[in-house]
């Protein structure tokens, strides 16, 4: 009778309908939240900063916000790009997914070298972290985004090379809910950035 009693118990864990609990994904979600906390601290700390110093209308005059618009527009097409990945990988389809997380990957390093570009200008215009605050505040909230980026970037590239034509939909599918999951996140955290460091101070 005990071993009957094994047999179902076994056979019980077998056939039981999975609860769509994923630790991958908590794992995740308990991930990003951390992160909220560490940028949201940061962008919390300039506008408290900001008033305290009257506002960051002087200093923030001179950030290129439309570079900022434009890298704005990038990710936004880089974050459409993984999408689509996404669809393509719940169609069965490696091979579209492939093309579409390849695009994603040259979004992404397109809007690095547009960073370097604005951060190469700011430093020859004088403008370092030294020069104010606001600049102080400016390299390091953009720069620890730019980490987070390049770290997405890093691991998609990697993804890329691992999906073949013959990969198997639902393996893409679920590599690809993590990956974009995280992506979708520095996009917005750009978003943030954008209106607190770039639109803002020009506004008031």
């Amino acid at each position: 009778m005990a071993d009957s009693a094994i047999e179902i118990g076994i056979t019980r864990q077998v056939h039981e309908p999975s609860t769509g609990f994923e630790i991958g994904k908590l794992g995740m979600w308990v991930f990003l939240a951390g992160e909220t906390m560490l940028f949201g601290g940061l962008m919390g700390v300039f506008v408290l900063v900001g008033f305290a110093h009257g506002g960051w209308a002087a200093d923030g005059s001179h950030v290129n916000w439309r570079l900022g618009a434009i890298n704005t527009l990038v990710l936004f097409t880089s974050s459409l790009m993984a999408a689509l990945a996404q669809g393509a990988a719940r169609h069965e389809n490696s091979s579209q997914a492939k093309q579409y997380l390849g695009l994603t990957a040259l979004l992404g390093a397109l809007f690095l070298l547009i960073k370097a570009f604005e951060y190469a200008r700011d430093f020859h215009e004088g403008f370092t972290p030294r020069a104010a605050l606001f600049w102080s505040f400016y390299y390091v909230m953009t720069g620890l985004h730019v980490l987070h980026l390049f770290a997405g970037l890093v691991v998609i590239v990697g993804l890329t090379f691992f999906i073949t034509p013959h990969t198997p939909g639902s393996w893409s599918q679920r590599k690809l809910k993590y990956v974009c999951l995280y992506w979708y996140f520095v996009e917005t955290i750009w978003v943030l950035l954008f209106a607190l460091v770039y639109l803002a101070p020009c506004a008031g």
